[in-house]
């Protein structure tokens, strides 16, 4: 049955679609258009449920359980969902989250496939100045939950990201793969010139767990953090 056909006429949708949207709306008027749309099944409709996650009401306790409601509706939707979440994914602005995407996301695609649209964000992103770069902090950090062939060379150049937050995902994420000693010249590099002690410690940590032997050692030694030290016979990172 279309869309349409389920609610019978096109203002009943619009009204749904508007209701769902809308925090001021009654907490029960909008539950029960999250349940009308939630039960259509198709794209329009869970672009509709989509805009439920874009604000927050009071009490917060009903706020969760629209939520969950929604999300419900989406992930019930099947594949349908899919095309709709990725256009969601994409339009998070660079200041947004994409913790709720990503989340329904990831009970509707393989990892390998959640991996590549992660990926494809990433690659429209730069490491320059941004005021809040919540969403390119967030897709190297889902991107550091994972390993795949492919993230070790999106990740690394933001190893020189001017954010923190990104230098240390960019770091977890290269550090978390198989090939990551392929970047180590990159992160030696980021050890020389890093100003943040918890990205230099984390990615001293990082080369005591893959037990790498230091090529730059005389060069890092004087940016070594408190309790770190490079053993002179074995070059390798100690920690006391």
């Amino acid at each position: 049955m279309g869309f349409l056909g389920l609610f019978g006429k096109s203002g009943n949708l619009k009204k749904h679609v508007t209701r769902v949207a809308n925090k001021r709306a009654q907490a029960v008027d909008r539950w029960d258009s999250i349940q009308a749309l939630s039960a259509a099944k198709t794209e329009e409709a869970v672009e509709a449920l989509i805009t439920r996650f874009a604000f927050s009401i009071d009490p917060r306790i009903t706020d969760q359980e629209e939520k969950d409601l929604a999300f419900r509706g989406i992930i019930g939707a099947g594949d349908v969902a899919i095309p709709p979440l990725l256009r969601s994914l994409k339009a998070v602005k660079s200041d947004g989250s994409i913790s709720w995407p990503i989340k329904m996301l990831k009970s509707l695609l393989d990892e390998e496939r959640l991996t590549t649209e992660l990926l494809a964000l990433l690659e429209d992103m730069d490491t320059e100045y941004e005021r809040d770069p919540e969403k390119k902090h967030q897709t190297l950090a889902q991107l550091s939950d994972r390993s795949d062939p492919r993230i070790r060379a999106a990740a690394v150049r933001f190893l020189d990201d001017v954010n923190e937050p990104c230098r240390f995902y960019a770091a977890s994420a290269v550090l978390a793969q198989a090939d990551a000693q392929e970047a180590q010249a990159e992160l030696e590099e980021r050890l020389i010139e890093e100003e943040s002690v918890r990205v230099r410690a984390h990615i001293l940590d990082g080369f005591i767990e893959h037990e790498y032997v230091v090529a730059k050692a005389d060069a890092i030694r004087p940016q070594l953090p408190s309790g770190y030290s490079i053993d002179g016979k074995t070059k390798r990172v100690r920690k006391s």
